[in-house]
């Protein structure tokens, strides 16, 4: 098969496309797309995005785009630690996990009928306990003094700080995330439990995407041509040609990653 770099150039000269006419229809920076054509991938910033750029610039050229990602990762990726794992290792852990989501779905069932055996258990003792004859009350004896009760409205600092403490609502254990695409834009988001709930994804214009939910995300955008709603507040992604990710948690604003942090769902 012909090299990738040199698939890409001909396609495009055959077409007499100019590169600054693909740039501004796939939004992706010259720079990049000359490094695909030369076969430079260390200019690009990660296997992430070389897949990403590859893709995009191949369905624009009317190329199978399939099949260039396929042939830059029989070539040039390393595999991951994933594949290197031995199958029985790997059938191992897959049904520890299962045995593990299943206790996990049966502890609230569990608790649920626990509750109801006790329940029934205080109803039973509290019908067929004997009640105590009620004994007489005692004259007040001289020189005691009778209690009464303390006006309204009084009490220490700390009782009336209670109902303040008790009107305060718990902050919320999970996140709503709903992604607005201004432009096209690569979108990678894995949730708490490390699942890519939207992989390797090229958004178009306008594209929503559905509410997800999670006690935590990370997120990797390609440029910023995205916009992030959050619990219902909307978050402009920061100005960057760039590949950028933030971290969203419940209550509390996005907070941006380092290029260490972001997640990769290529692997």
């Amino acid at each position: 098969m012909p090299e990738i770099g040199e698939t890409l150039r001909e396609a495009r000269m055959r077409r007499r496309i100019d590169m600054t006419e693909v740039e501004t229809a796939t939004k992706i920076r010259g720079k990049y797309l000359r490094a695909l054509e030369n076969e430079e991938w260390d200019l690009l910033p990660g296997p992430t995005f070389v897949k990403s750029f590859l893709r995009t610039y191949a369905e624009y050229l009317d190329l199978d785009a399939r099949l260039l990602v396929e042939e830059y990762r029989q070539r040039y990726e390393r595999p991951s630690t994933q594949d290197l794992t031995p199958f029985t290792a790997a059938m191992t852990r897959r049904r520890s996990g299962r045995q593990q989501r299943r206790l996990a779905a049966l502890g609230p069932v569990v608790v649920g009928v626990c509750g109801v055996l006790l329940l029934l258990a205080a109803l039973y003792l509290l019908g067929s306990w004997p009640l105590d004859e009620e004994e007489p009350g005692e004259p007040n004896r001289v020189g005691e003094a009778t209690a009464t009760p303390s006006p309204s409205g009084g009490g220490s600092d700390e009782d009336r700080e209670r109902p303040r403490e008790r009107e305060r609502e718990p902050r919320p254990e999970r996140v709503r995330l709903q992604l607005v695409a201004t432009a096209p834009v690569y979108v990678c988001v894995v949730d708490a439990t490390g699942r890519q709930v939207i992989d390797e994804e090229t958004l178009g214009p306008d594209t929503v995407t559905r509410t997800l939910r999670s006690k935590r995300f990370l997120t990797n955008f390609g440029n910023d041509n995205v916009q992030m709603r959050v619990d219902g507040r909307t978050y402009r992604v920061a100005a960057s040609a760039d590949p950028i990710g933030y971290e969203l948690r419940p209550g509390r604003r996005p907070r941006r990653l380092s290029d260490e942090q972001r997640p990769d769902c290529s692997s």
